[in-house]
């Protein structure tokens, strides 16, 4: 049976991609809040089941997997998703992660909307799309600076994408997970809320 919640706001979906650290028990709890919220959501794993405890040991496995083939696999794991008849994907990650959700949610003229929690990534001087995007960064945040983010924003709006940006002064990069070092729960939290908010509008 469908709740009333439910019935009132459309079920988005969801696809949701692992920072640079691996599908780790974070990613899950996230998806879980989502699904609590009436959301069906897929957290497809990029690194075929290795997780790292630092940065620097998940950005050497980035590497050596490359970023074009992490983009692949990002790709591989969406297919599935498109061209069933509902609703566009909602596209979502967390820092690299939000790197290759971004990537893809620019090149489907059908995405539901946008999630980047703690990343971001290049835009194509011809890109163009109509996509709601909402993005969450520390601030500041070493692994997304002023300018980068100041030329990101106005090359989104420049695409026609309605873009929101949410900044949490003192937050770590990826303060959302409460086993990194990063960690700000206040901060965590009210990005949940928010974000919770931001697909709620996108389903009415």
């Amino acid at each position: 049976m469908t709740s009333p919640s439910t019935q009132e706001h459309p079920v988005a979906q969801i696809v949701l991609f692992h920072s640079a650290y691996g599908l780790r028990p974070a990613v899950h709890a996230a998806a879980d809040r989502l699904r609590a919220a009436g959301h069906e959501v897929h957290t497809p794993d990029l690194y075929d089941g290795r997780v790292f405890d630092t940065v620097e040991d998940g950005m050497a496995y980035k590497d050596e997997i490359t970023t074009d083939e992490l983009l692949r696999r990002a790709v591989h794991a969406a297919a599935p998703l498109l061209g069933q008849g509902g609703p566009g994907l909602v596209y979502a990650g967390l820092s690299l992660g939000a790197a290759l959700a971004q990537n893809l949610a620019l090149a489907d003229t059908n995405a539901a909307g946008l999630l980047l929690l703690h990343g971001t990534s290049d835009i194509r001087d011809d890109a163009a799309t109509s996509v709601a995007v909402q993005l969450h960064v520390a601030e500041p945040d070493p692994f997304e600076p002023e300018d980068w983010l100041n030329a990101w924003y106005l090359r989104m709006t420049k695409a026609g994408a309605d873009v929101e940006v949410h900044r949490y002064r003192g937050a770590g990069h990826i303060y959302t997970d409460p086993e990194l070092p990063d960690y700000d729960e206040e901060a965590a939290d009210r990005t949940w809320a928010t974000a919770l908010a931001f697909l709620t509008e996108l389903d009415g």
